[in-house]
């Protein structure tokens, strides 16, 4: 057995070592200077990602041009215009079927609308993506879209945004969440240069993909998107991408009647999101393999634009067209239910595409043909209170949805009614639905999220809120088959504890001895002469009453120990309390009790608890 001092610092006139760590335990943010690395790497990684979403742009560009109008040309173009008649159908048909090929041969992994994806490599990939991915998801994204389908950029630029800061990062040493950081400012700069919306990129980022509120990767994240937002303006122009004439500050009465819309987008979403999942679980049920699913549902995109051209592509001038209260009647309700319908069947056919921007088209329309009925307001308000709503109910990102509309069209004086009508929306489909849209797919694959953000009660807790002040000790002389035989006696005070505390004359701590070292001690057959010191552990790792629990969890982690002694920080020889697995659930425990115990207080200072059953 080891027998150096307990603790090496002290002998070493370090003490002071251990308040320094207590000083940056006791901190409000665990943010380090590794921090201004990551923001050095961030800058980089937001040029990047405006260059990557500029290249997605003229992709579908591109294609569009040489789909539909069979020109060589990279000028903004929509597929609305077109001389092809019935022949239309087949070019969704031929992207679809490239697509298939592309993700049979290439890599599976690019298909489906891109948050989900980066969601499981942030979560189950340790941030890693491959070359291939970043290089494949842009392409067959440009293909479907350029090709009519009735999806978004920004899935694929969240996707391929991420692959590329996820590349960059991994040509450095760091950390898994380092990795994660750098991969979400990559998403959260591709979005901000494709929208011209740097806030909501980085609102985005925090609500959808990082999992945690903390300044090592908010700010790097936020300096990616302001970098891509600057950079898009010489490489695709300046914000807002839909302008509009800004409204007059909205009454109560209107403020109440975006709550309504809001409710009424929540139900939508909900059925929104069932809608793609039963058309996904069609398409499960075909006797075909899954490389010729984005064929088939491409027809019925073809079929779709044949009926109403607006479903075909993007949209972003369908968008702006609602946005100017230009599309009013049966042509609302026509866009309405024709792109729900080509979306989720084109979506559930496992083709590549986002959400984003059909939620918009769909959410606008829906609040168009509510604002026929509503006698206050013009039909653009209330289209655009129904795209937040839309995106807040069926994505479950309510500050991003309401940030992002505003930015799209710089009309600040809506800030209130879209709050109001991207919160109701929340509202409903939270307690309607268990999961998102986004979350849906992972769970299908068997992973399981949790979208709430708390304090984790490891860290909130103290070591002294919940050690045991009753610890056991022996002294440091004490015979080892002495010890062993009080353990087997049933000793109340040792037989209770998997660890025993070693002291000195001075009742110093000096070690701790477990179980487990009796036992080996006792297999070498010299337990007779051997002492509990000589068995037992000198070499200790110890608590402070004052740090955080989860810094003590981490030391056990660390060590591979079940129980730390707990002793004063600037006497680190005198022992205060015990922490043990135990102790330690019951922080766990206690936000439990907060969490589903129901208590009334009342004026005797008496407390009727009752258990909170959902």
């Amino acid at each position: 057995m080891q027998t150096e001092s307990v603790i090496p610092s002290v002998l070493n006139g370090k003490a002071a070592v251990s308040v320094a760590a207590a000083e940056d335990e006791l901190a409000d943010f665990s943010t380090n200077r590794r921090v201004l690395l990551l923001s050095a790497m961030a800058l980089a990684i937001g040029a990047i990602s405006s260059l990557v979403a500029y290249a997605l742009i003229w992709l579908i560009a591109a294609i569009t041009n040489l789909a539909f109008y069979h020109r060589f040309s990279a000028a903004p173009a929509v597929p609305q215009g077109h001389h092809l008649g019935l022949w239309v159908v087949l070019v969704p048909v031929a992207g679809a079927l490239i697509i298939g090929l592309m993700a049979r041969l290439g890599s599976e992994k690019i298909r489906g609308h891109g948050i989900p994806e980066a969601l499981e490599a942030i979560l189950l990939g340790r941030s890693r993506i491959d070359l291939k991915v970043a290089i494949l998801k842009p392409l067959s994204s440009a293909i479907s879209i350029g090709t009519g389908g009735p999806f978004g950029a920004e899935g694929p630029i969240i996707m391929t945004g991420g692959a590329f800061g996820s590349i960059f990062a991994q040509q450095f040493h760091l950390s898994a969440a380092e990795r994660k950081t750098l991969l979400v400012a990559g998403a959260a700069a591709g979005m901000s240069a494709v929208f011209a919306t740097p806030v909501a990129a980085v609102l985005l980022a925090v609500e959808l993909l990082l999992f945690e509120w903390k300044p090592r990767s908010f700010i790097p994240v936020a300096l990616a998107s302001i970098v891509a937002s600057v950079c898009r303006v010489p490489l695709l122009g300046a914000g807002p991408i839909f302008p509009v004439i800004a409204h007059a500050p909205l009454s109560g009465t209107e403020l109440a009647i975006a709550a309504g819309l809001g409710v009424l987008a929540g139900f939508c979403s909900g059925l929104l999101t069932m809608l793609v999942y039963a058309c996904e679980d069609l398409f499960q049920k075909l006797p075909l393999h899954w490389m010729w699913w984005p064929a088939l549902g491409a027809v019925f995109v073809g079929l779709g634009g044949v009926i109403e051209p607006r479903v075909l592509g993007v949209g972003y001038n369908t968008i702006h067209s609602l946005l100017r209260g230009e599309l009013v009647g049966a042509v609302v309700i026509g866009l309405l239910v024709a792109k729900a319908l080509v979306w989720a069947i084109a979506l559930g056919s496992g083709t590549s595409g986002g959400v984003l921007a059909p939620l918009l088209i769909i959410g606008g329309a829906l609040g168009a043909w509510a604002g026929f009925w509503i006698p206050v307001g013009d039909t653009g308000l209330w289209a655009l209170i129904g795209m937040a709503a839309m995106m807040s109910g069926t994505m479950r990102s309510p500050l991003t949805a309401m940030v992002f509309a505003v930015e799209l069209t710089r009309d600040f004086n809506l800030f209130p009614a879209v709050l109001i009508g991207s919160v109701a929306a929340l509202g409903v489909t939270v307690l309607l639905m268990r999961r998102s849209i986004l979350t849906e797919k992972l769970a299908r694959r068997g992973h399981h999220i949790t979208r709430e953000y708390s304090i984790d009660p490891f860290e909130l807790a103290r070591v002294r809120d919940v050690m045991n002040q009753e610890m056991p000790t022996v002294p440091a002389t004490m015979k080892l088959t002495e010890l062993s035989d009080r353990i087997a006696r049933g000793d109340s005070d040792l037989g209770r504890r998997q660890g025993t505390l070693i002291v000195n004359n001075q009742n110093q701590l000096v070690g701790i001895i477990t179980r487990g070292d009796i036992v080996r001690a006792l297999r070498q057959n010299q337990a007779a002469e051997m002492t509990v010191a000589e068995a037992g552990s000198t070499d200790l790792v110890v608590a402070f009453p004052d740090e955080p629990l989860h810094a003590a969890l981490t030391k056990m982690l660390d060590r591979d120990v079940g129980r730390l002694p707990v002793v004063e920080r600037n006497n680190p020889t005198r022992v205060v309390g015990y922490l043990g697995r135990a102790a330690i659930l019951s922080a766990r425990m206690k936000m439990h009790e907060e969490e589903n115990i129901l208590q009334r207080g009342s004026f005797s200072g008496k407390t009727i608890k009752q258990t909170n059953q959902p």
